[in-house]
């Protein structure tokens, strides 16, 4: 982690959020900033509203009351123009891929760049060869089905229409559910060598503890309506019982034994 990135204002700021569906508090009074160029985990037990927040985050849901600033824009206060603008900022890759089933997968990819772009169908078919390399498919994946891939490579097609913009931030919602450990294992790798090549802020929620130790700088902990932030090593000191049970449960343990037998490797 660079140690001069808290000194920058935050690239994510969210102040006293508050979600409500119907008499159900999820969000109360919420804080949190994200820097900018850092891997953060969003965890949380059931009902903690973690892909709540990431909705709210991106504009697809409305908080009941509070602040999201993005970029240092208040997003509540933006129009139809803004929200395209600040909507290019940024990429989204949804738990299942969320890959349209009609298209293939060039085209999928190249969904974003015809909505936000003037680029010529050459330039736009040029780049979407560049984005599946940056993920890690073969070639010959463009012109398959979406039906014709595997769970990984679904996933992989789905974060390069994430990273067809050229984003600054990316969101990524519960990226290596449903992989095996070693697909899951190269997601990681994958993500933590395209943040650190292209200077990406990654927020990130998951349930899978070896993610978040090997690529997480800091980790959000939605508990009790509020957020904790911090460190692994910081977070291990709290007093709450969920956050000792998480991390320090038989899988929390066995991640952390893993992240340290590959750093030892390294």
């Amino acid at each position: 982690m660079d140690p001069h990135r808290d000194r920058d204002p935050p690239i994510i700021r969210i102040r006293d959020l508050t979600t409500r569906f119907g008499a159900q508090v999820i969000h109360e009074n919420l804080d949190l900033d994200i820097r900018a160029r850092e891997v953060i985990g969003i965890v949380g037990g059931s009902g903690t509203g973690k892909s709540v927040l990431l909705r709210e985050i991106v504009g697809l849901m409305r908080p009941a009351s509070g602040r999201i600033e993005v970029f240092g824009q208040d997003t509540a206060a933006l129009d139809d123009a803004g929200w395209r603008a600040l909507q290019r900022r940024w990429g989204l890759l949804f738990q299942d891929g969320a890959l349209f089933s009609s298209l293939t997968v060039a085209q999928n990819v190249e969904v974003p760049l015809k909505e936000h772009s003037n680029l010529s169908h050459a330039l736009r078919r040029d780049l979407v060869g560049i984005k599946l390399a940056l993920a890690g498919l073969p070639p010959e994946a463009a012109n398959k089905y979406p039906s014709e891939l595997s769970g990984g490579m679904r996933k992989r097609a789905g974060l390069a229409r994430a990273l067809a913009l050229d984003p600054e931030i990316l969101f990524l919602d519960e990226p290596t559910a449903g992989l095996d450990p070693i697909g899951a294992s190269r997601f990681d790798d994958l993500i933590g060598q395209l943040q650190r090549a292209l200077g990406l802020t990654v927020v990130m929620i998951t349930h899978d503890l070896d993610s978040l130790y090997a690529i997480c700088d800091r980790v959000a902990v939605l508990t009790g309506k509020r957020v904790k932030l911090g460190t692994i090593e910081a977070l291990l000191r709290e007093p709450d019982p969920w956050i000792q049970d998480y991390f320090n449960g038989p899988r929390g343990r066995a991640a952390a034994n893993t992240a340290v037998r590959l750093e030892s490797i390294d």
